[in-house]
């Protein structure tokens, strides 16, 4: 269910967590409300991009492009303009249930400016994230960015490092979690409850074959 949240409650949950006061505006003037006015979308994009959250998870056929690649693919197609990481979840040549996915592709700069996917195929079919508005995002995610955002934000506004490492650990478990421990284990699951076992199934994949690939994925080799 959607949460209604905006960007001002998101950070003022964070804010409580850390025993501040309330900003009513990212531009009310208060130190607390330039920190999270400096941070807040960088962190809820980041947050966004590490797991494929049913709710951002969209598919579609990309249009190939007039213009032909001045380099060694045949092809290169248009991507979606609310795109959130830069480049697709995943990748067919069909829409068919069960089509395999597709790497012989990487995502560039075409002649005429912007970033295209280049590749030999004929036709491409993708699985994409696109960046959601806070109202639309269920409370278990408006939860995690909370305790994100109380991280980023607790050594400017507590003074104190360990407040950041605390609040880090809740957000995402301990170093050796790498990252996929605390909260975001808890949020990941419920979300996971909500999706089809492909979804799920293509960003294991991806972790497995490409580690870090839920961040930042430029080049597949031909």
């Amino acid at each position: 269910m959607a949460s209604g949240d905006t960007d001002v409650s998101v950070c003022n949950k964070a804010l409580l967590l850390l025993g501040a006061e309330a900003i009513t505006s990212f531009s009310d003037g208060t130190p607390a409300a330039t920190a999270a006015n400096t941070i807040y979308t960088e962190v809820k994009f980041m947050t966004m991009g590490m797991y494929p959250w049913s709710f951002t998870v969209a598919k579609t056929q990309l249009t190939k492009d007039s213009n032909t690649p001045a380099n060694e693919w045949t092809n290169q197609f248009l991507l979606p303009n609310d795109m959130l990481l830069g480049v697709p979840r995943a990748v067919r040549t069909s829409s068919s249930p069960g089509a395999a996915l597709f790497k012989e592709w990487e995502i560039a700069q075409s002649s005429a400016g912007g970033a295209v996917l280049m590749t030999d195929a004929s036709e491409i079919h993708i699985d994409y994230q696109k960046a959601v508005a806070e109202g639309s995002m269920p409370s278990y995610f408006i939860q995690l960015l909370a305790y994100q955002m109380a991280w980023h934000l607790a050594e400017v506004i507590t003074d104190q490092t360990q407040k950041s490492e605390y609040w880090r650990s809740i957000a995402l478990g301990t170093a050796a979690e790498s990252g996929r421990g605390g909260y975001f284990r808890q949020a990941a699951a419920i979300d996971a409850g909500g999706q089809t076992p492909s979804v799920v199934g293509d960003y294991l994949q991806r972790m497995s074959d490409e580690p870090g690939a839920a961040i930042s994925v430029e080049l597949h080799e031909r």
